[in-house]
């Protein structure tokens, strides 16, 4: 492929990434999704605040395919790539990775702490690493953060008196980091 096909390409990628944090669908669509696999309402998220108004950011991110001569793991920028790592008890010693293969015409998607709290823990926050592959790659990990105001406390249906909600109530400001 030529150097303007890439361009191309690249361009008509970011512009569909663009669109889907500017209308916010991807955010309605996931959190519909989330709210169905907790048997709530598909707008319970959008009820409680938490996409009006969202903060939307794209960080496109480059991997470059030389990792030197040493032995050392070396970790790319963030998740979202091709090849990743998860791990799903972030807190236990030892950490155990898994990989996360990139499947054609999928995302991948990290679910953030917020989710976590709101969920009472039955959808967790992952730690996540990009690993390198030895070549060139390019990604645009798109994130989308409730509104700053939007009160986050655990679902109704995720607690209950023999699962006590973990988390206390916070405005998503308390929980929002950006680097």
């Amino acid at each position: 492929m030529c150097v303007l096909q890439e361009a191309h390409y690249f361009m008509v990628t970011l512009s569909v990434y663009d669109d889907m944090g500017n209308n916010r669908s991807v955010g309605k669509r996931l959190t519909s999704l989330i709210a169905m696999a907790l048997n709530l309402e598909d707008a319970v998220f959008e009820k409680v605040g938490a996409l009006d108004k969202p903060y939307a950011f794209l960080r496109l991110l480059h991997y470059p395919g030389e990792v030197g001569d040493s032995d050392e793991v070396v970790y790319g920028a963030s998740a979202h790539s091709d090849y990743g790592m998860v791990c799903r008890e972030e807190h236990k010693q030892p950490r155990i990775w898994e990989d996360v293969r990139h499947i054609k015409g999928a995302f991948i998607i990290n679910l953030g702490d917020m989710m976590e709290r709101w969920t009472n823990c039955l959808f967790r926050s992952t730690l996540h690493r990009v690993m390198p592959t030895g070549k060139e790659r390019y990604s645009m990990a798109l994130f989308l953060d409730p509104n700053p105001d939007c009160i986050v406390e655990c679902l109704k249906s995720c607690c209950s008196d023999s699962s006590p909600p973990r988390y206390v109530c916070v405005h998503a400001t308390t929980e929002m980091w950006h680097y």
